[in-house]
């Protein structure tokens, strides 16, 4: 009886381990742009990105969505910005050289939020 009972919980054991392993990729999720100046990274303000990188090929700033509190359905269009502020969004494009891929660094309230990298803009 006690030997079944030490293999359930080897095999417990085993199944969190790998389930822990699996995990591990998408904690670090987060994504760099090297440059001439240095390394942008999450958390950089617009101001240390264009010193790093210089100033973007192309910029453009949208406003996103805004969702109903624990869902994945956006607000309707008239009733989000009379209840909540637009969240501005601000893209900026760099061209990193011939047979790179182009990154897009995603702002928010001046602050970056993700990078993207694609053959072409999203």
């Amino acid at each position: 009886m006690a030997g079944q009972s030490n293999e359930t919980a080897m095999k417990l054991l085993k199944l969190a381990c790998v389930t822990v392993l699996v995990g591990l990729p998408c904690l670090a999720t987060a994504e760099s742009l090297r440059c001439a100046g240095g390394i942008v990274a999450e958390g950089d303000s617009r101001l240390s990105v264009i010193y790093k990188c210089g100033q973007p090929v192309l910029t453009d700033t949208y406003c996103a969505p805004v969702y109903y509190a624990g869902s994945l359905n956006p607000v309707p269009e008239p009733l989000a910005s009379a209840v909540v502020p637009c969240q501005p969004i601000e893209q900026l494009l760099y061209e990193r050289g011939p047979g790179e891929m182009l990154a897009t660094v995603y702002l928010r309230s001046g602050v970056v939020q993700s990078i993207a990298y694609g053959r072409q803009p999203r």
